[in-house]
């Protein structure tokens, strides 16, 4: 199965693909997991400094291991990648699909670098996403202190220049855990003239984690200082899966603070404990219970 067939069946039957960052063992066990329990298709998703803190190599063959482990369909994903040399690389490692982040460059230099990469990967059956606008925020190497919501009229003419298969927009999410001051607000409404632009092409919503309360509430319990961390409400991103064109939904944060969580509490309910594998343990509980409620609850992921 290709990530485009499955893009098509989203468009048509209104739901979106969860796209969860992973960057260790433990979290790409526990994302494959959930997805192969409720049998529903999901990306996971690789950042540039992930695919370096986890190896290359170990990553490559992680992969491999993976596609032999799991039975649903699962598609590895490049996020953010920065240069086409970074997308050649994830070629080289077993990626389904990369993106090329060009989104601070200008117009005409965005799309001639999405053109180069876009003619490279098909030639090679992979996917590529591009990015027309800029989210605020920082995320592992991606940072940006000011948005920019995406053109409408500029998507399709990007589309019509590049090619490219997938577009993320910007309409008012951001990176990181401290996405909004105050009322969160999404513009659907640049969300509904974009797909009267381009309305075959799947859209992606990146900066899209939660930042759920309650694990908020938790860490800083458990002596964290998360200070105005507040994300995406789960209300909008259901909206934007079930009832508009958007097909994948990025999730980081979220997955970082479930990990952050099961430790902190692990450790302090067992103090004298210091064997990894039991607080790990939690965590991939934690993080699975979590991609679990995403893809079924919030994104209503179909299942195969």
């Amino acid at each position: 199965m290709k990530l485009t067939e499955v893009y098509k069946d989203a468009l048509k039957n209104h739901y979106s693909l969860g796209a969860f960052n992973f960057y260790n063992l433990e979290s790409m066990k526990s994302i494959l997991g959930a997805a192969e329990k409720l049998n529903s298709p999901v990306i996971i998703a690789v950042s540039e400094s992930a695919l370096k803190y986890f190896g290359f190599e170990y990553l490559k063959n992680a992969i491999i291991s993976a596609r032999k482990t799991y039975s649903v369909p699962f598609f590895v994903h490049l996020d953010h990648g920065k240069t086409f040399d970074a997308c050649v690389t994830a070629i080289d490692c077993g990626f389904d699909s990369v993106m090329i982040d060009g989104s601070a460059l200008p117009f005409e230099e965005n799309v001639s670098l999405t053109k180069k990469v876009v003619d490279f990967a098909h030639s090679h059956n992979i996917q590529v996403e591009a990015e027309l606008g800029k989210l605020k925020g920082v995320e592992d190497d991606v940072s940006s202190n000011e948005a920019l919501f995406t053109d409408p009229k500029e998507a399709k003419l990007f589309i019509e220049k590049t090619g490219v298969d997938s577009l993320a927009i910007a309409i008012g999410t951001s990176h990181g855990v401290n996405k909004f001051v105050g009322e969160a607000k999404i513009r659907v409404d640049i969300l509904t003239q974009i797909e009267k632009e381009i309305p075959n092409t799947p859209l992606v919503l990146h900066g899209a984690s939660s930042i759920p309360q309650k694990l908020t509430d938790e860490i800083n319990a458990l002596g964290g200082t998360l200070k105005n961390a507040k994300g995406v409400p789960e209300d909008v991103l259901e909206e934007v899966s079930t009832k508009h064109n958007i097909c994948k939904i990025n999730v980081d944060s979220d997955l970082r603070m479930a990990t952050t969580v099961a430790i902190r509490r692990y450790l302090s309910n067992n103090p004298a404990e210091v064997d990894p594998r039991k607080y790990l343990t939690e965590a991939m509980k934690e993080m699975e219970a979590l991609v679990t409620h995403k893809i079924k609850d919030v994104m209503k992921t179909k299942s195969m």
